[in-house]
Protein backbone atom coordinates (compact mmCIF):
# COMPACT_ATOMS: atom_id res chain seq x y z
CA UNK A 1 0.00 0.00 0.00
CA UNK A 2 1.37 3.39 -1.05
CA UNK A 3 1.76 6.12 1.56
CA UNK A 4 0.42 9.58 0.70
CA UNK A 5 3.49 11.73 0.09
CA UNK A 6 3.77 14.40 -2.57
CA UNK A 7 6.41 14.64 -5.24
CA UNK A 8 7.47 17.96 -3.74
CA UNK A 9 8.00 16.27 -0.36
CA UNK A 10 10.26 13.70 -1.98
CA UNK A 11 12.22 16.45 -3.74
CA UNK A 12 12.61 18.35 -0.48
CA UNK A 13 13.94 15.30 1.38
CA UNK A 14 16.44 14.49 -1.38
CA UNK A 15 17.65 18.10 -1.32
CA UNK A 16 17.94 17.92 2.48
CA UNK A 17 20.04 14.78 2.18
CA UNK A 18 22.39 16.50 -0.29
CA UNK A 19 22.77 19.41 2.13
CA UNK A 20 23.34 17.15 5.15
CA UNK A 21 26.02 15.19 3.28
CA UNK A 22 27.78 18.45 2.43
CA UNK A 23 27.56 19.60 6.05
CA UNK A 24 29.17 16.35 7.17
CA UNK A 25 31.91 16.67 4.57
CA UNK A 26 31.01 13.37 2.91
CA UNK A 27 31.96 12.45 -0.64
CA UNK A 28 30.87 15.45 -2.76
CA UNK A 29 29.82 13.15 -5.64
CA UNK A 30 27.33 11.46 -3.32
CA UNK A 31 25.80 14.80 -2.33
CA UNK A 32 25.57 15.87 -5.97
CA UNK A 33 23.83 12.60 -6.86
CA UNK A 34 20.99 13.34 -4.45
CA UNK A 35 20.75 16.94 -5.63
CA UNK A 36 20.65 15.81 -9.26
CA UNK A 37 17.95 13.22 -8.53
CA UNK A 38 15.86 15.86 -6.76
CA UNK A 39 16.22 18.23 -9.72
CA UNK A 40 15.31 15.55 -12.30
CA UNK A 41 12.22 14.47 -10.34
CA UNK A 42 11.09 18.09 -9.90
CA UNK A 43 11.56 19.14 -13.52
CA UNK A 44 10.11 15.96 -15.06
CA UNK A 45 6.44 14.99 -15.34
CA UNK A 46 6.64 11.90 -13.14
CA UNK A 47 4.01 9.94 -11.27
CA UNK A 48 6.24 8.58 -8.52
CA UNK A 49 3.62 6.26 -7.06
CA UNK A 50 3.10 4.60 -10.44
CA UNK A 51 6.84 4.35 -11.13
CA UNK A 52 7.43 2.77 -7.72
CA UNK A 53 4.50 0.35 -8.16
CA UNK A 54 5.91 -0.85 -11.49
CA UNK A 55 9.56 -0.82 -10.41
CA UNK A 56 10.45 1.85 -12.97
CA UNK A 57 12.11 4.56 -10.85
CA UNK A 58 15.41 3.94 -12.60
CA UNK A 59 13.84 5.35 -15.78
CA UNK A 60 14.47 8.78 -14.23
CA UNK A 61 17.95 9.97 -15.09
CA UNK A 62 20.36 9.87 -12.15
CA UNK A 63 18.46 7.28 -10.09
CA UNK A 64 20.45 4.10 -9.62
CA UNK A 65 19.80 1.06 -7.48
CA UNK A 66 20.64 2.69 -4.12
CA UNK A 67 18.48 5.77 -4.72
CA UNK A 68 15.70 3.60 -6.16
CA UNK A 69 15.59 1.62 -2.90
CA UNK A 70 15.52 4.71 -0.69
CA UNK A 71 12.89 6.58 -2.71
CA UNK A 72 10.74 3.44 -2.86
CA UNK A 73 10.92 3.17 0.93
CA UNK A 74 9.91 6.84 1.23
CA UNK A 75 6.97 6.61 -1.18
CA UNK A 76 5.64 3.35 0.23
CA UNK A 77 6.10 4.03 3.96
CA UNK A 78 6.21 7.82 4.24
CA UNK A 79 9.68 7.73 5.85
CA UNK A 80 13.28 7.03 4.93
CA UNK A 81 15.46 5.47 7.62
CA UNK A 82 18.67 6.76 5.98
CA UNK A 83 17.37 10.35 6.04
CA UNK A 84 16.35 10.07 9.68
CA UNK A 85 19.76 8.70 10.70
CA UNK A 86 21.50 11.41 8.73
CA UNK A 87 19.45 14.16 10.39
CA UNK A 88 20.11 12.71 13.83
CA UNK A 89 23.87 12.76 13.18
CA UNK A 90 24.02 16.59 13.02
CA UNK A 91 22.72 19.37 15.29
CA UNK A 92 19.44 20.84 13.99
CA UNK A 93 20.81 24.39 14.38
CA UNK A 94 23.10 23.95 11.37
CA UNK A 95 20.14 24.18 9.00
CA UNK A 96 19.18 27.58 10.44
CA UNK A 97 22.73 28.82 9.83
CA UNK A 98 22.29 28.03 6.14
CA UNK A 99 19.66 30.78 5.97
CA UNK A 100 22.43 33.37 6.29
CA UNK A 101 23.40 34.83 2.93
CA UNK A 102 26.88 33.68 1.92
CA UNK A 103 26.94 30.65 4.21
CA UNK A 104 26.68 27.42 2.23
CA UNK A 105 26.87 23.85 3.56
CA UNK A 106 30.62 23.67 3.14
CA UNK A 107 31.29 26.77 5.25
CA UNK A 108 28.75 25.77 7.88
CA UNK A 109 30.44 22.38 8.05
CA UNK A 110 33.79 24.07 8.66
CA UNK A 111 32.32 26.20 11.44
CA UNK A 112 30.89 23.10 13.09
CA UNK A 113 34.03 20.98 12.79
CA UNK A 114 36.64 23.62 13.57
CA UNK A 115 34.81 25.77 16.14
CA UNK A 116 32.03 23.51 17.39
CA UNK A 117 29.45 26.10 16.30
CA UNK A 118 26.10 24.31 16.13
CA UNK A 119 23.45 27.05 16.23
CA UNK A 120 22.74 30.58 15.12
CA UNK A 121 23.35 31.92 18.62
CA UNK A 122 26.68 30.13 18.94
CA UNK A 123 27.70 31.52 15.55
CA UNK A 124 26.85 35.06 16.64
CA UNK A 125 28.86 34.62 19.82
CA UNK A 126 31.82 33.19 17.85
CA UNK A 127 31.73 36.29 15.62
CA UNK A 128 31.68 38.54 18.69
CA UNK A 129 34.81 36.77 19.92
CA UNK A 130 36.51 37.15 16.50
CA UNK A 131 36.78 33.38 16.06
CA UNK A 132 36.15 33.58 12.30
CA UNK A 133 38.84 36.14 11.51
CA UNK A 134 41.69 33.61 11.31
CA UNK A 135 39.57 30.67 10.14
CA UNK A 136 40.63 29.53 6.63
CA UNK A 137 38.09 30.61 4.03
CA UNK A 138 36.52 33.28 6.26
CA UNK A 139 38.25 36.44 7.53
CA UNK A 140 37.12 39.79 8.91
CA UNK A 141 34.92 40.77 5.96
CA UNK A 142 33.07 37.45 5.97
CA UNK A 143 32.61 37.62 9.74
CA UNK A 144 31.10 41.12 9.47
CA UNK A 145 28.78 39.94 6.70
CA UNK A 146 27.61 36.99 8.78
CA UNK A 147 26.76 39.33 11.67
CA UNK A 148 24.65 41.44 9.30
CA UNK A 149 22.90 38.27 8.09
CA UNK A 150 22.17 37.14 11.64
CA UNK A 151 20.65 40.53 12.44
CA UNK A 152 18.30 40.17 9.46
CA UNK A 153 17.28 36.65 10.49
CA UNK A 154 16.51 37.76 14.01
CA UNK A 155 14.21 40.55 12.83
CA UNK A 156 11.10 38.63 13.80
CA UNK A 157 12.49 36.28 16.43
CA UNK A 158 10.13 35.71 19.36
CA UNK A 159 12.58 36.52 22.19
CA UNK A 160 15.72 38.61 22.19
CA UNK A 161 18.51 39.36 24.56
CA UNK A 162 18.01 42.31 26.89
CA UNK A 163 21.11 43.92 25.38
CA UNK A 164 19.59 43.73 21.89
CA UNK A 165 16.34 45.35 23.02
CA UNK A 166 17.27 48.06 25.49
CA UNK A 167 18.64 50.62 23.01
CA UNK A 168 15.51 50.61 20.85
CA UNK A 169 13.29 50.57 23.95
CA UNK A 170 15.12 53.65 25.23
CA UNK A 171 14.57 55.38 21.87
CA UNK A 172 10.82 54.77 22.15
CA UNK A 173 10.86 55.90 25.77
CA UNK A 174 12.63 59.17 24.97
CA UNK A 175 10.46 59.81 21.90
CA UNK A 176 7.30 59.46 24.01
CA UNK A 177 8.63 61.73 26.76
CA UNK A 178 8.99 64.53 24.22
CA UNK A 179 5.30 64.42 23.27
CA UNK A 180 2.91 66.95 24.76
CA UNK A 181 0.17 64.34 25.12
CA UNK A 182 2.36 62.26 27.45
CA UNK A 183 2.55 63.20 31.11
CA UNK A 184 5.02 60.44 32.13
CA UNK A 185 6.32 57.14 30.77
CA UNK A 186 8.27 54.29 32.31
CA UNK A 187 9.59 50.86 31.28
CA UNK A 188 7.61 47.94 32.68
CA UNK A 189 7.45 44.15 32.44
CA UNK A 190 10.53 42.01 31.90
CA UNK A 191 12.40 45.04 30.57
CA UNK A 192 12.07 46.93 33.85
CA UNK A 193 12.84 43.80 35.86
CA UNK A 194 16.05 43.52 33.79
CA UNK A 195 15.39 39.94 32.72
CA UNK A 196 18.13 38.40 30.52
CA UNK A 197 15.73 37.83 27.60
CA UNK A 198 12.73 39.87 26.51
CA UNK A 199 9.62 38.85 24.58
CA UNK A 200 7.84 42.22 24.49
CA UNK A 201 8.89 45.80 25.20
CA UNK A 202 6.39 47.03 27.79
CA UNK A 203 5.96 50.70 28.70
CA UNK A 204 3.39 52.43 30.89
CA UNK A 205 2.26 55.83 29.62
CA UNK A 206 0.52 58.43 31.76
CA UNK A 207 -1.75 60.57 29.60
CA UNK A 208 -4.92 62.64 29.80
CA UNK A 209 -5.22 62.51 26.01
CA UNK A 210 -5.09 58.83 24.96
CA UNK A 211 -6.53 59.44 21.49
CA UNK A 212 -3.98 62.17 20.74
CA UNK A 213 -1.21 59.93 22.04
CA UNK A 214 -2.34 57.07 19.77
CA UNK A 215 -2.42 59.37 16.73
CA UNK A 216 1.20 60.42 17.14
CA UNK A 217 2.64 56.88 17.38
CA UNK A 218 3.03 56.19 13.61
CA UNK A 219 5.16 59.33 13.26
CA UNK A 220 7.80 58.16 15.74
CA UNK A 221 11.01 57.03 14.04
CA UNK A 222 11.40 53.85 16.08
CA UNK A 223 7.81 52.64 15.47
CA UNK A 224 7.35 50.29 12.52
CA UNK A 225 3.60 49.89 12.74
CA UNK A 226 0.65 50.06 15.14
CA UNK A 227 -0.83 46.56 15.19
CA UNK A 228 -3.82 46.87 17.53
CA UNK A 229 -5.07 47.95 20.89
CA UNK A 230 -7.87 48.39 23.38
CA UNK A 231 -9.10 51.32 25.45
CA UNK A 232 -6.10 51.12 27.76
CA UNK A 233 -3.44 49.42 25.64
CA UNK A 234 -1.72 49.86 22.26
CA UNK A 235 0.36 47.16 20.55
CA UNK A 236 3.18 48.06 18.19
CA UNK A 237 5.92 46.56 16.09
CA UNK A 238 9.16 48.50 16.45
CA UNK A 239 11.42 49.07 13.46
CA UNK A 240 13.47 46.01 14.43
CA UNK A 241 10.37 43.81 14.36
CA UNK A 242 10.25 43.64 18.18
CA UNK A 243 6.69 43.75 19.56
CA UNK A 244 5.85 46.45 22.11
CA UNK A 245 2.90 47.21 24.38
CA UNK A 246 1.94 50.61 25.72
CA UNK A 247 -0.26 50.49 28.81
CA UNK A 248 -2.23 53.74 29.02
CA UNK A 249 -3.23 55.24 32.36
CA UNK A 250 -4.61 58.53 33.63
CA UNK A 251 -2.03 60.38 35.80
CA UNK A 252 -3.80 59.43 39.04
CA UNK A 253 -3.69 55.73 38.13
CA UNK A 254 -0.11 55.77 36.81
CA UNK A 255 1.65 54.42 39.98
CA UNK A 256 -0.63 51.40 40.26
CA UNK A 257 -0.61 50.76 36.50
CA UNK A 258 3.20 50.78 36.59
CA UNK A 259 3.24 48.42 39.57
CA UNK A 260 0.96 45.87 37.87
CA UNK A 261 2.58 46.11 34.44
CA UNK A 262 6.04 45.65 35.93
CA UNK A 263 4.99 42.36 37.54
CA UNK A 264 5.97 39.64 37.82
CA UNK A 265 2.69 37.77 38.25
CA UNK A 266 4.23 36.02 41.25
CA UNK A 267 5.22 39.32 42.85
CA UNK A 268 1.80 40.88 42.29
CA UNK A 269 0.15 37.76 43.75
CA UNK A 270 2.39 37.91 46.83
CA UNK A 271 1.60 41.60 47.28
CA UNK A 272 -2.13 40.89 46.93
CA UNK A 273 -1.89 38.28 49.68
CA UNK A 274 0.03 40.71 51.87
CA UNK A 275 -2.68 43.32 51.31
CA UNK A 276 -5.44 40.81 52.09
CA UNK A 277 -3.87 40.02 55.46
CA UNK A 278 -4.13 43.75 56.27
CA UNK A 279 -7.80 43.98 55.32
CA UNK A 280 -7.11 45.58 51.93
CA UNK A 281 -7.76 44.38 48.39
CA UNK A 282 -5.45 44.72 45.40
CA UNK A 283 -7.34 44.78 42.11
CA UNK A 284 -6.95 46.11 38.58
CA UNK A 285 -8.37 49.43 39.87
CA UNK A 286 -5.70 49.77 42.56
CA UNK A 287 -5.27 49.10 46.25
CA UNK A 288 -8.77 49.18 47.74
CA UNK A 289 -10.03 49.81 51.26
CA UNK A 290 -13.70 48.87 51.63
CA UNK A 291 -13.95 48.83 47.85
CA UNK A 292 -12.63 52.38 47.46
CA UNK A 293 -9.30 52.88 45.60
CA UNK A 294 -6.57 54.57 47.58
CA UNK A 295 -4.63 57.37 45.87
CA UNK A 296 -0.83 57.25 45.62
CA UNK A 297 1.74 59.60 44.20
CA UNK A 298 4.31 56.90 43.46
CA UNK A 299 4.99 53.17 43.55
CA UNK A 300 6.94 53.70 46.78
CA UNK A 301 3.72 54.95 48.39
CA UNK A 302 1.97 51.67 47.51
CA UNK A 303 4.62 49.66 49.34
CA UNK A 304 4.60 52.11 52.27
CA UNK A 305 0.81 51.74 52.62
CA UNK A 306 1.43 48.03 53.21
CA UNK A 307 4.21 48.66 55.72
CA UNK A 308 6.94 47.57 53.29
CA UNK A 309 10.16 49.01 51.95
CA UNK A 310 9.95 49.59 48.17
CA UNK A 311 11.06 46.48 46.29
CA UNK A 312 13.55 47.20 43.46
CA UNK A 313 12.06 46.06 40.13
CA UNK A 314 14.85 43.51 39.59
CA UNK A 315 13.75 41.59 42.70
CA UNK A 316 10.06 41.38 41.85
CA UNK A 317 10.05 37.68 41.00
CA UNK A 318 8.02 36.20 43.87
CA UNK A 319 11.07 34.77 45.63
CA UNK A 320 10.63 36.09 49.15
CA UNK A 321 11.15 39.76 48.35
CA UNK A 322 7.79 40.80 49.86
CA UNK A 323 8.60 39.12 53.18
CA UNK A 324 12.05 40.72 53.18
CA UNK A 325 10.54 44.14 52.38
CA UNK A 326 8.04 43.82 55.23
CA UNK A 327 10.81 42.80 57.65
CA UNK A 328 13.22 45.50 56.48
CA UNK A 329 15.66 42.84 55.23
CA UNK A 330 16.07 43.80 51.57
CA UNK A 331 19.76 43.98 50.59
CA UNK A 332 21.53 47.11 49.38
CA UNK A 333 21.96 46.01 45.79
CA UNK A 334 25.24 46.46 43.94
CA UNK A 335 25.47 49.28 41.38
CA UNK A 336 27.88 50.13 38.59
CA UNK A 337 29.40 52.83 40.84
CA UNK A 338 30.48 50.11 43.29
CA UNK A 339 32.71 48.37 40.73
CA UNK A 340 36.41 49.18 41.16
CA UNK A 341 37.90 46.88 38.54
CA UNK A 342 37.27 44.23 35.91
CA UNK A 343 38.67 40.76 35.38
CA UNK A 344 38.38 38.45 32.36
CA UNK A 345 39.64 40.67 29.54
CA UNK A 346 41.04 39.33 26.27
CA UNK A 347 43.67 41.23 24.30
CA UNK A 348 45.37 40.89 20.93
CA UNK A 349 47.63 38.30 22.54
CA UNK A 350 44.78 35.79 21.97
CA UNK A 351 41.40 36.51 20.37
CA UNK A 352 40.80 40.09 21.49
CA UNK A 353 40.62 43.01 19.06
CA UNK A 354 42.40 45.60 21.21
CA UNK A 355 45.77 45.88 22.86
CA UNK A 356 46.37 45.72 26.60
CA UNK A 357 47.31 49.41 26.53
CA UNK A 358 44.01 50.32 24.85
CA UNK A 359 41.99 48.24 27.31
CA UNK A 360 43.78 49.93 30.22
CA UNK A 361 43.12 53.42 28.81
CA UNK A 362 39.41 52.69 28.41
CA UNK A 363 39.18 51.20 31.90
CA UNK A 364 40.76 54.30 33.41
CA UNK A 365 38.34 56.49 31.45
CA UNK A 366 35.52 54.45 33.01
CA UNK A 367 36.80 55.39 36.46
CA UNK A 368 38.18 51.94 37.27
CA UNK A 369 41.33 51.31 39.29
CA UNK A 370 42.43 47.93 37.95
CA UNK A 371 41.88 45.33 35.26
CA UNK A 372 42.83 41.68 34.99
CA UNK A 373 44.02 40.47 31.60
CA UNK A 374 43.16 36.80 31.03
CA UNK A 375 43.81 35.63 27.51
CA UNK A 376 43.12 32.06 26.46
CA UNK A 377 45.44 29.21 27.37
CA UNK A 378 47.33 27.10 24.86
CA UNK A 379 44.68 24.34 24.49
CA UNK A 380 42.33 26.94 22.99
CA UNK A 381 44.21 26.95 19.70
CA UNK A 382 41.08 28.17 17.91
CA UNK A 383 41.32 31.36 20.01
CA UNK A 384 45.06 31.93 19.70
CA UNK A 385 45.83 30.42 23.11
CA UNK A 386 49.11 31.58 24.69
CA UNK A 387 52.33 29.61 24.47
CA UNK A 388 54.89 29.83 27.27
CA UNK A 389 56.84 32.36 25.21
CA UNK A 390 53.65 34.44 24.69
CA UNK A 391 53.08 34.48 28.45
CA UNK A 392 56.60 35.74 29.12
CA UNK A 393 56.22 38.50 26.53
CA UNK A 394 52.84 39.52 27.92
CA UNK A 395 54.08 39.65 31.49
CA UNK A 396 57.02 41.80 30.51
CA UNK A 397 54.68 44.18 28.69
CA UNK A 398 52.31 44.43 31.68
CA UNK A 399 55.23 45.08 34.06
CA UNK A 400 56.32 47.96 31.85
CA UNK A 401 52.83 49.49 31.74
CA UNK A 402 52.38 49.13 35.50
CA UNK A 403 55.62 51.00 36.24
CA UNK A 404 54.14 54.33 35.22
CA UNK A 405 50.46 53.62 35.90
CA UNK A 406 50.08 55.43 39.23
CA UNK A 407 46.94 54.44 41.11
CA UNK A 408 45.96 51.90 38.45
CA UNK A 409 47.14 48.33 38.06
CA UNK A 410 46.97 45.55 35.48
CA UNK A 411 46.84 42.09 37.04
CA UNK A 412 48.32 39.18 35.11
CA UNK A 413 45.87 36.37 34.55
CA UNK A 414 44.94 33.53 32.25
CA UNK A 415 41.68 31.87 31.24
CA UNK A 416 42.94 28.33 31.58
CA UNK A 417 40.99 25.57 29.93
CA UNK A 418 39.74 22.86 32.25
CA UNK A 419 40.84 19.74 30.43
CA UNK A 420 38.65 16.64 30.23
CA UNK A 421 40.16 15.13 33.39
CA UNK A 422 39.76 18.35 35.39
CA UNK A 423 43.40 19.41 35.23
CA UNK A 424 44.37 22.92 34.11
CA UNK A 425 46.19 23.79 30.94
CA UNK A 426 49.67 24.51 32.32
CA UNK A 427 51.79 22.96 35.02
CA UNK A 428 52.27 24.56 38.45
CA UNK A 429 55.45 26.41 37.50
CA UNK A 430 53.55 28.38 34.85
CA UNK A 431 50.30 28.81 36.80
CA UNK A 432 52.09 30.34 39.75
CA UNK A 433 53.43 33.12 37.54
CA UNK A 434 49.93 34.62 37.27
CA UNK A 435 48.22 36.92 39.75
CA UNK A 436 44.97 35.03 39.15
CA UNK A 437 43.74 32.04 37.16
CA UNK A 438 40.25 31.76 35.69
CA UNK A 439 39.37 28.11 35.07
CA UNK A 440 36.93 27.51 32.22
CA UNK A 441 35.25 24.64 30.36
CA UNK A 442 35.49 25.17 26.60
CA UNK A 443 35.23 21.62 25.28
CA UNK A 444 33.66 18.18 25.81
CA UNK A 445 30.25 19.68 26.62
CA UNK A 446 28.57 16.27 26.14
CA UNK A 447 29.86 14.76 29.40
CA UNK A 448 27.18 13.44 31.73
CA UNK A 449 26.44 15.31 34.96
CA UNK A 450 28.58 13.14 37.23
CA UNK A 451 31.58 13.44 34.89
CA UNK A 452 31.18 17.21 34.45
CA UNK A 453 30.73 17.77 38.18
CA UNK A 454 33.88 15.78 38.94
CA UNK A 455 35.80 17.57 36.19
CA UNK A 456 34.94 21.06 37.45
CA UNK A 457 35.41 20.19 41.13
CA UNK A 458 38.88 18.85 40.42
CA UNK A 459 39.73 22.15 38.73
CA UNK A 460 38.46 24.01 41.80
CA UNK A 461 40.69 21.80 43.95
CA UNK A 462 43.74 23.15 42.12
CA UNK A 463 45.32 25.70 44.51
CA UNK A 464 46.07 28.01 41.57
CA UNK A 465 42.39 28.35 40.54
CA UNK A 466 41.15 31.79 41.59
CA UNK A 467 37.74 31.76 39.95
CA UNK A 468 35.46 29.61 37.82
CA UNK A 469 34.37 31.19 34.51
CA UNK A 470 30.82 30.98 33.08
CA UNK A 471 29.99 27.99 35.30
CA UNK A 472 27.25 26.37 33.18
CA UNK A 473 28.49 27.17 29.66
CA UNK A 474 25.08 28.34 28.48
CA UNK A 475 24.52 30.79 25.64
CA UNK A 476 21.17 32.51 26.02
CA UNK A 477 18.67 31.59 23.26
CA UNK A 478 21.44 29.54 21.62
CA UNK A 479 22.91 26.75 23.74
CA UNK A 480 21.67 25.00 26.84
CA UNK A 481 23.94 24.62 29.84
CA UNK A 482 26.06 21.50 29.85
CA UNK A 483 25.00 18.77 32.26
CA UNK A 484 26.16 20.10 35.60
CA UNK A 485 24.65 20.40 39.07
CA UNK A 486 25.22 24.11 39.71
CA UNK A 487 24.48 23.85 43.42
CA UNK A 488 27.05 21.07 43.81
CA UNK A 489 29.65 23.25 42.09
CA UNK A 490 28.76 26.30 44.19
CA UNK A 491 28.93 24.21 47.37
CA UNK A 492 32.40 23.00 46.36
CA UNK A 493 33.49 26.56 45.57
CA UNK A 494 32.34 27.53 49.07
CA UNK A 495 34.50 24.79 50.60
CA UNK A 496 37.52 25.75 48.50
CA UNK A 497 37.13 29.53 48.84
CA UNK A 498 36.95 29.86 45.05
CA UNK A 499 35.27 32.81 43.33
CA UNK A 500 32.44 32.10 40.88
CA UNK A 501 32.13 34.32 37.86
CA UNK A 502 28.99 36.11 36.82
CA UNK A 503 29.91 36.47 33.16
CA UNK A 504 28.47 39.83 32.08
CA UNK A 505 28.53 39.11 28.37
CA UNK A 506 24.85 39.54 27.41
CA UNK A 507 24.97 36.23 25.50
CA UNK A 508 25.92 34.40 28.70
CA UNK A 509 24.89 36.11 31.97
CA UNK A 510 26.21 32.98 33.63
CA UNK A 511 25.78 32.46 36.63
CA UNK A 512 22.04 32.76 36.23
CA UNK A 513 20.52 35.22 38.71
CA UNK A 514 18.86 32.43 40.68
CA UNK A 515 22.21 30.73 41.15
CA UNK A 516 23.74 34.05 42.20
CA UNK A 517 21.37 34.14 45.13
CA UNK A 518 22.29 30.58 46.09
CA UNK A 519 25.99 31.47 45.90
CA UNK A 520 25.40 34.51 48.10
CA UNK A 521 23.65 32.36 50.69
CA UNK A 522 26.59 29.92 50.64
CA UNK A 523 29.11 32.72 51.14
CA UNK A 524 30.72 32.37 47.71
CA UNK A 525 32.27 35.56 46.32
CA UNK A 526 31.16 36.61 42.85
CA UNK A 527 33.28 38.31 40.21
CA UNK A 528 31.12 40.30 37.76
CA UNK A 529 33.35 39.91 34.70
CA UNK A 530 32.73 41.35 31.23
CA UNK A 531 34.59 38.60 29.28
CA UNK A 532 35.55 41.48 26.99
CA UNK A 533 37.10 40.82 23.59
CA UNK A 534 37.32 44.51 22.68
CA UNK A 535 36.98 47.94 24.26
CA UNK A 536 33.21 47.98 23.82
CA UNK A 537 33.03 44.70 25.72
CA UNK A 538 34.23 46.44 28.90
CA UNK A 539 30.88 48.20 29.04
CA UNK A 540 29.02 44.87 29.17
CA UNK A 541 29.60 45.15 32.90
CA UNK A 542 26.22 46.95 33.07
CA UNK A 543 24.42 43.78 31.94
CA UNK A 544 26.26 41.81 34.59
CA UNK A 545 25.19 44.34 37.22
CA UNK A 546 21.56 43.83 36.15
CA UNK A 547 21.90 40.09 36.78
CA UNK A 548 23.80 40.63 40.03
CA UNK A 549 20.97 42.82 41.29
CA UNK A 550 18.36 40.23 40.28
CA UNK A 551 20.45 37.75 42.26
CA UNK A 552 20.21 39.89 45.44
CA UNK A 553 23.95 40.66 45.38
CA UNK A 554 25.39 43.49 47.46
CA UNK A 555 28.80 45.16 46.96
CA UNK A 556 30.18 42.91 49.73
CA UNK A 557 29.26 39.85 47.62
CA UNK A 558 31.21 41.03 44.55
CA UNK A 559 34.99 40.67 44.65
CA UNK A 560 35.59 43.41 42.09
CA UNK A 561 33.97 45.97 44.36
CA UNK A 562 37.16 45.80 46.43
CA UNK A 563 39.58 48.73 46.06
CA UNK A 564 42.98 48.34 44.47
CA UNK A 565 44.92 47.69 47.66
CA UNK A 566 42.29 45.28 48.98
CA UNK A 567 42.12 43.23 45.78
CA UNK A 568 45.91 43.14 45.64
CA UNK A 569 46.04 41.67 49.13
CA UNK A 570 43.25 39.22 48.27
CA UNK A 571 45.01 37.90 45.17
CA UNK A 572 48.37 37.56 46.91
CA UNK A 573 46.95 35.39 49.71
Amino acid sequence: MMHTISTQDVVKILEDIATLLELRGDNPFKARAYARAARNIETGDHDLSSLVAHGELSSIEGIGAALDQKITELVTTGRMEYYERLRASLPPGLAEMLRIQGLGPKKVGVLYKKLGVASLGELEYACMENRLVELPGFGRKTQDGILVGITRLKHYKERRLYAQVIEEADMLLHSLRRQGAVDAVSPAGALRRRCPTIGTVDLVVSTDSPSEMRDLLPSLDCVGSVTGGTADQVTLLLQSGMPARLFLAAPAQFPHALFRATGSREHVAAMSEHARRQGLEMSDRGLLRDGVPLCFGSEEDIYAALGMAPVPPELREGMGECEAAAAGDLPRLVTRADISGLFHLHSTFSDGSDTIEALAREARAMGLHYIGISDHSRSASYAGGLSIADIERQHALIDGINEGAGHFHIFKGIESDILADGSLDYDDSVLQSFDFVIAAVHSRFSMNEAEMNARIMRALDNPHTTMLAHPTGRLLLAREAYHVDVKTIIDHAARRGTICELNANPYRLDLDWRSCRYAKDRGVSIAVNPDAHNIDGLHHISFGINTARKGWLSPSDCINCLGLEEIGRYLSR
